[in-house]
């Protein structure tokens, strides 16, 4: 179980999907649902699909546009944003988030969702999840144009923002996300180590890490 002092922290920096928020949503879109409307909108087999969707995004992985639905609706010829809503009920907060961020907001710490998901994309989770009625604030990585992962992201958040990085808690699943994190960033880490709830945990890093948060509710 991982121990936070509480004291030491003023921030909470969130991470949306597989934070906040259960991947499974994106998991099944860019995993199973887009692949099929791939292969129904331009007419070809599904294992061809799959093959050219997982190049591609090989290719763009730890770039902002692998986050940019923009990008992504320009490459493949298809209104992603659209696609997405087809799936949308499948948008849901992971377990223990609201009593966990009602405890924070008790406890008077700032909550910022941190997110590198497109505005879009952004929204139309907040819409479907509510979780934006749990925060204090929203940020987009695309207004830096960089992803969280990209060297840079961390003072530019810093320069706009100006958090104390020294009393901030930052919350995320991804190992790379993290890792820039502790070489630029907040002081205080935490890896989300089961961000799909329909499949196993992810094993334990160098980071702390929880598989919900029950594991480090506020006293």
């Amino acid at each position: 179980m991982a121990a936070i002092d509480w004291k030491a922290i003023d921030t909470v920096l969130l991470d949306m999907d597989g934070t906040l928020l259960d991947l499974h949503f994106d998991n099944h879109f860019w995993l199973e649902h887009l692949p099929q409307r791939y292969a129904s909108h331009h007419g070809c087999g599904l294992e061809e699909a799959r093959g050219f969707l997982t190049a591609l995004s090989d290719r763009l992985h730890g770039s902002l546009d692998w986050y940019c639905l923009d990008y992504w609706s320009d490459a493949l010829d298809m209104d992603i944003p659209s696609l997405k809503l087809e799936v949308r009920h499948l948008i849901r907060m992971r377990p223990d988030v609201e009593p966990f961020l009602a405890h924070l907001r008790a406890l008077g710490k700032q909550t910022v969702l941190l997110t590198n998901a497109h505005p879009v994309a952004l929204a139309l989770k907040l819409e479907n999840s509510g979780l934006d009625r749990h925060i204090d604030e929203r940020i987009s990585a695309h207004q830096f144009r960089l992803a969280k992962e990209n060297a840079g992201f961390w003072q530019a958040l810093h320069a706009d923002r100006g958090f104390d990085y020294q009393r901030c808690l930052f919350i995320d699943d991804n190992l790379h996300v993290l890792r820039r994190a502790a070489e630029e960033g907040p002081r205080h880490l935490l890896q989300i180590l089961h961000p799909d709830s329909t499949e196993a945990p992810h094993p334990p890093s160098e980071f702390p890490g929880i598989r919900n948060f029950r594991e480090v509710l506020p006293v």
